[in-house]
């Protein structure tokens, strides 16, 4: 044992010296020569252990030194290998090119940030000869998707971590379709990475792009063409212009204030108040624990203020990259209620869905019409698209594939009208193939500002979509798990609850009729028991079906340390006095879910059945 260690640790020696051989960054550079210096393997095992994985997310991680962490240099050889595996799927790169965006990041320790590393990236594609469209400035991530189909390029990055902690970057990358990467192209760029590790030659040099007639600015271009394709989802110009409605908008001290402005301007509505304290870009996210809006009224405890102070009954909250969308409303009561993700979702669903059907020449046209969810949200959407007629189509967790679902369907000659996931994650405009929170809060305020007008909230207009199409209760959360020990220990004695290969009969006195679990690719309701949507051994999800109809999933993150679990229960429509059953069956599953995690993370790795569930 002792043999093998030492050798874990010259390796690890090994890795560290040859960093210290192509790393110019001054900042990261002392941290490894500090490092080895010392001698302390723990910590060279933290940044030397493994290299961050590129998947369909791209990376995400936090900023610092070595190949576990986002800094230039990991940059520079993640660029390096998919500028290699673009020239091997385009023969045309050289004349269409890559576009590059960032968003107002940035770690004073490592000296790394999202627009040093945009420019890191596209130095690199200049050395070799790929004209780059480089935003000048901080952008919403769609703009990044929005351009990459717009000029009809190659690929796009953008460099985010979007709702992450503030130490935290990432790198997101686009195909040529505008929608994320999905596999092999995450296999064949990670290849390409490993085999590009050595920085070439001008790697470094940052500054010869400057001068380059290869680099482009694609900022003022984008700014025009992008708001004038949102107007297409403008119907209400005239009530928009007239309404005394008033907006609150907190941007989380992201990038989103000035595009929700100009939003807001396109469609003719009074710009929002925008929280003072909150408008303006800062890395160090000083007002909020986490800078994610999905978390409800903690991060809204600023909005509130405002909104209360200036009579505003609607706050709008964008993410840090602006492309998620929380919304709030203020009831009769006096409290404020933050909508679910699903809830939202519901509300625009209908919303695009009505403006579609209003604006219609021929009725014919329906037979055409789709809205995509994923697999872990409401499905609201298909019990509309059930009673309207139009088609309703469900994907894997994530935007990555809504949006090349959309784009396939799109191609086909269909019209995508809408997708959501429960994430606050919604994509309401053709333009973008994912998700938008710019747009998103634009169409929300011209909503908004329609039902004022029939003298109806948002909420009362959530219960009126649920009497007409279901009462559709869902119950999401997520637990903290850093142990990837604990967590395949979770699903383990899941997939062997009464045995090997035996899956949970029941949850409490509710009965589980059916199982998919899209790790092993096992779906008891499918005749040959092989799951439909696409399964990946490199992320957990079991999906629990219940006699009574409702759905559970437990799934892990593909962006964050979070084990998620979502529960979905639907009473007819009309039917109110069916309405507590789902509450109590929601609550009951993703109760058992949280006593399935606390005994495994107490137990430290003992194999115990959890007969709580």
């Amino acid at each position: 044992m002792a043999a093998r260690g030492s050798a874990g640790d010259d390796a690890l020696r090994r890795a560290a010296e040859q960093w210290l051989l192509w790393d110019k960054n001054p900042k990261t550079y002392a941290i490894v020569k500090q490092l080895l210096a010392e001698g302390n393997a723990g910590e060279l095992q933290k940044y030397f252990g493994s290299r961050m994985e590129f998947g369909t997310a791209g990376l995400r991680a936090a900023m610092g030194a070595g190949i576990s962490h986002m800094n230039d240099l990991t940059i520079i050889q993640t660029t390096q290998g998919f500028c290699r595996y673009l020239e091997k799927n385009f023969s045309d790169l050289k004349k269409r090119g890559v576009v590059i965006g960032f968003d107002a990041r940035a770690h004073l320790s490592s000296g790394g940030s999202s627009k040093r590393f945009a420019r890191l990236a596209a130095n690199t594609f200049i050395s070799q000869g790929v004209p780059v469209y480089l935003f000048s400035d901080i952008i919403p991530t769609p703009f990044v998707p929005y351009t990459v189909t717009h000029l009809k390029l190659c690929a796009g990055i953008m460099v985010t971590a979007s709702h992450n902690p503030k130490q935290d970057n990432g790198y997101k990358v686009y195909w040529e379709n505008g929608a994320q990467i999905i596999s092999p192209h995450d296999k064949g760029i990670s290849q390409a990475i490993e085999e590009n590790q050595e920085p070439w030659p001008q790697a470094w040099d940052d500054k010869l792009i400057d001068s380059s007639p290869l680099l482009h600015d694609p900022y003022a271009m984008v700014n025009k063409e992008y708001f004038k394709d949102i107007q297409k989802q403008c119907f209400y110009r005239n009530i928009n212009k007239e309404t005394n409605l008033k907006f609150v908008h907190t941007s989380v001290h992201g990038v989103g204030h000035k595009f929700v402005q100009l939003a807001f301007k396109a469609f003719d509505l009074s710009p929002p108040f925008a929280v003072p304290e909150q408008k303006d870009p800062d890395p160090d996210f000083p007002t909020v624990k986490y800078p994610n809006p999905e978390e409800g009224k903690g991060v809204l405890t600023l909005s509130f203020a405002l909104a209360e102070k200036d009579g505003a009954r609607i706050i709008l909250a964008n993410d840090p990259d602006a492309d998620r969308l929380a919304v709030a409303e203020k009831q009769e009561s006096g409290e404020w209620k933050v909508f679910s993700g699903n809830e939202l979702g519901a509300l625009l669903g209908w919303w695009i869905f009505t403006c579609w059907k209003n604006n219609s020449r021929d009725a014919r046209a329906i037979k055409d019409v789709y809205m995509l969810s994923s697999t872990v949200s409401s499905k609201i959407l298909r019990a509309i698209a059930l009673k309207e007629g139009f088609h309703f189509e469900e994907t894997l967790t994530g935007f990555k594939w809504m949006g090349n679902r959309a784009k396939q369907l799109m191609d086909q000659g269909k019209a995508v009208l809408f997708a959501f996931e429960e994430a606050i994650g919604y994509m309401c405009c053709p333009a973008v193939l994912d998700k938008d929170g710019v747009s998103a809060a634009v169409i929300t305020a011209e909503m908004a500002s329609f039902l004022a007008t029939r003298n109806l909230s948002l909420s009362q207009q959530l219960k009126a979509v649920y009497d007409e199409y279901g009462f559709h209760i869902t119950k999401a959360s997520y637990f903290i798990c850093h142990d990837p020990k604990v967590i395949q220990q979770l699903f383990d004695n899941l997939r062997n609850f009464d045995g090997k290969n035996t899956y949970p009969k029941s949850c409490g006195r509710f009965k589980v009729s059916g199982i998919r679990d899209l790790t092993t690719g096992y779906d008891s309701s499918q005749p040959d028991q092989k799951a439909i949507l696409p399964t990946s051994k490199s992320s957990q999800m079991i999906t629990f079906t219940f006699a009574n109809g409702g759905v559970a999933t437990m799934r892990t993150s593909g962006t964050e340390p979070k084990i998620k679990y979502y529960s979905e229960l639907c009473a007819p429509p009309g039917n109110r006095y069916c309405h507590l059953e789902p509450y109590i069956w929601c609550n009951r599953v993703c109760m058992a879910f949280w006593y399935c995690f606390r005994e495994i993370r107490a137990l430290h790795g003992q194999i115990i059945l959890l007969k709580s569930f």
